[in-house]
């Protein structure tokens, strides 16, 4: 745990040298572990933003591959607990590695979309996330992060970036009833990632803006049923 209270407070006085971050929801986060946090990924910043916004735990995270030859942020994720991972391909070892370390307790972060959004808003996302929340049947937690895309930008160019972060209530995969087949994974995915989608602004919402179980979400309605449609498509 030492180590995330180094990082944490590291990360904390970086923060507020170079912005402010805001926090909605936090009321929202269990006390406990395990639990599945994800989150829009934008930018390389948004791994120690989690850290900032969630209380003291044991995390583990992916990462891609490319990093963990970098020669910065190699060791500190490492250092951190990231679980580098081909994303390219399915990497069945890295997501049993994954599965392994939430049925052990701990917190497990990652963005579903894989890589970071060239334009901030979000992308077509993996199943990654919902693979291991349907093996594993712990909490999501839904993060929406806003401002993080222009933070190194902001820093070049000697501006303070207002951020925030907005952490969703917690939801399970709906049960199918039966085992769950890869192919159930995208209703899922998508399930996921409308659940972030609703905790940020309308201009982020980018591929799942037209989503009626987003619209449905925002309206207080039952999503699922709307993800459920994907599968038959």
């Amino acid at each position: 745990m030492l180590r995330y209270r180094i990082a944490k407070i590291i990360f904390k006085i970086i923060q507020a040298a170079i912005s402010t971050l805001t926090v909605t929801g936090k009321e929202n986060i269990p006390a406990n572990g395990p639990y599945i946090v994800v989150v829009n990924h934008m930018s390389s910043a948004d791994t120690p933003i989690l850290l900032l916004v969630f209380p003291l735990t044991k995390w583990r995270f992916f990462a891609g591959e490319k990093w963990q030859a970098h020669r910065l942020f190699g060791p500190l994720m490492q250092y951190l607990g990231a679980i580098y991972i081909n994303r390219g391909d399915v990497d069945r070892r890295a997501l049993k590695q994954a599965l392994d370390m939430i049925k052990s307790g701990v917190v497990f972060g990652l963005a579903p979309e894989g890589t970071r959004s060239k334009d901030g808003t979000m992308q077509p996302a993996k199943d990654g996330a919902a693979f291991l929340a349907s093996r594993s049947n712990v909490p999501i937690i839904p993060v929406g992060l806003v401002n993080s895309n222009v933070l190194f930008g902001n820093v070049r160019s000697w501006k303070r970036t207002q951020m925030e972060a907005h952490v969703g209530a917690p939801f399970r995969l709906p049960n199918l009833g039966r085992r769950v087949r890869s192919r159930d994974l995208a209703a899922y995915t998508h399930l996921i990632m409308v659940q972030i989608a609703a905790q940020l602004p309308a201009r982020y919402h980018g591929v799942y803006a037209d989503s009626p179980a987003l619209h449905a979400l925002l309206q207080d309605d039952d999503p699922w049923p709307h993800c459920l449609a994907l599968l038959k498509e």
